[in-house]
């Protein structure tokens, strides 16, 4: 019998679940798609919008949306239109009830639980194909589905049960998706990460005007100090790093942020007699708020291991 099994709904970035339909089957069967699951939502962010992975008798679709995932569990013969179409309603209805501020700031697991019902519901007419004559439009996901089919995953990519992927040196290192390579996707950006990095910027520009007006003075006065022209020029290079270190992931990431911090506390110590106190307060605070956002900002793919 073709049926819909289970289905959840979990954030992409990290893999939180934030809701899930309650499942009483504890078969063998069911218990190692649980397993495929919870591997799916750890590689969410590395997986296109669309996907379908096949296990033997079962099949699990997914549809990510607006930072968001919705998975669902069915048997092998169950029309891949019917389950695009149970995903697509699910993901109108939470985008519907649930604004993004509330999904992108959920801590605890499964905080969206009272979204169970609904999933409840709609899976008990998706199982119940009499009910759905009026209520849907199979046409049009079918032409979707056939313009832009679901992207099928392999066990290769996915990886066994015990989180070892099946795959060969070779291919290990030309996916570039496990390891923390210099070019891994870092998180969204937030609006507090996007006020840092310009910020940054700006005392960095701010450091460099400060320094070119240091050699017209030295130029000028043969009395003036080189060492103040190698201080605003360091601070430059020390803001710019560190709107690189946001931008970009690299290797030892939040040891570089804290030296690079380190270098600008040092550069406006040794500046103080050409700056006042407030501008002295307002390039510590950016690099302090800067190197803050560099440490919040974490690679994709690093999910707690959540029971999905």
């Amino acid at each position: 019998m073709s049926m819909i099994l289970s289905a959840s709904v979990v954030r992409v970035r990290d893999g939180l679940p934030l809701s899930a339909s309650t499942d009483y089957d504890q078969s063998t069967g069911m218990q190692e798609c649980r397993k495929y699951f919870k591997m799916l939502s750890k590689k969410l962010s590395q997986l296109p919008d669309r996907c379908t992975l096949k296990t033997g008798q079962y099949t699990i679709n997914f549809i990510s949306s607006l930072g968001v995932s919705y998975m669902m569990l069915c048997t092998e013969n169950y029309p891949s239109v019917l389950a695009f179409c149970f995903l697509d309603e699910l993901q109108k209805e939470f985008i519907t009830t649930y604004n993004m501020m509330k999904t992108n700031t959920a801590v605890r697991p499964y905080c969206f639980i009272e979204f169970d019902n609904f999933i409840q519901r709609t899976k008990q007419r998706y199982n119940n194909t009499r009910s759905l004559s009026t209520k849907m439009n199979l046409a049009d996901m079918q032409t979707e589905i056939k313009l832009r089919p679901p992207y099928q995953i392999s066990m290769s990519e996915l990886g066994s049960a015990n989180g070892f992927a099946h795959l060969s040196a070779a291919e290990y290192k030309g996916t570039g998706k496990i390891s923390a390579a210099p070019h891994q996707r870092l998180e969204p950006v937030t609006l507090p990460g996007i006020v840092s990095f310009v910020l940054s910027l700006l005392c960095g520009a701010l450091n460099l005007i400060r320094g070119f007006h240091a050699i017209e003075s030295l130029l000028q006065n043969e009395g003036e100090d080189f060492s103040y022209v190698i201080a605003f020029f360091l601070g430059t290079a020390a803001c710019l790093y560190q709107c690189y270190l946001f931008v970009y992931y690299t290797g030892w990431r939040n040891a570089k942020s804290f030296l690079t911090f380190g270098l600008i506390c040092l550069c406006n110590m040794y500046l103080y007699e050409l700056r006042n106190l407030w501008q002295l307060f307002f390039h510590v605070t950016v690099g302090a708020f800067s190197t803050l956002q560099i440490r919040l900002r974490q690679p994709q793919g690093k999910s707690p291991d959540y029971n999905v």
